[in-house]
């Protein structure tokens, strides 16, 4: 691996949040684009940080390619995951670096944090059906579908999810 995966630092949550929201906004996953309530939401590196696990990935220069925020079950940052459950949300990749494994390096990273917490059983997630790439990350892995779960965060934006038993 030609990247690190590590604790974001306070002097990164700008460059993730940045990361984060462009993301988000360049593959269409914002049902109203810039005006999107969403997006504050996902630039908020620092309150992430404050309230879960915020990891990122950074290249051989120490430049941010990836980031996720990894939080345990029934928890602030937990949107799904119940007591005895992980989750993990708002996994990036800078378009530059798709390709090279970082998307499930992250992944895996959080598989990781979920088994070493203790009584945890499964690691969960969210995800829009347009993150199809993501989507063949999380089944190679061995997460399966879990569609008695899926949500609407928002009416007219369905969530489809996904868990891995540890």
């Amino acid at each position: 691996m030609d990247f690190t995966i590590r604790a974001v630092r306070p002097e990164e949550y700008e460059e993730l949040g940045d990361l984060t929201g462009l993301t988000y906004l360049n593959d269409g996953l914002l049902l109203h684009g810039e005006d999107d309530f969403y997006l504050d939401v996902l630039r908020d590196t620092a309150r992430r940080a404050r309230e879960s696990e915020v990891l990122v990935a950074v290249d051989a220069e120490g430049g941010i390619i990836g980031g996720v925020t990894f939080a345990a079950g029934a928890t602030p940052w937990a949107d799904i995951a119940v007591a005895g459950e992980a989750e993990f949300r708002m996994l990036v990749v800078a378009p530059a670096a798709r390709g090279r494994g970082v998307g499930e390096a992250l992944v895996r990273t959080c598989v990781d944090r979920a088994r070493a917490l203790p009584e945890c059983a499964r690691l969960v997630l969210s995800t829009d059906a347009k993150m199809v790439s993501a989507h063949r990350i999380y089944e190679r892995m061995g997460f399966v579908r879990t569609p008695d779960r899926d949500w609407e965060p928002i009416p007219e934006h369905a969530l489809r999810t996904y868990a891995l038993e540890l």
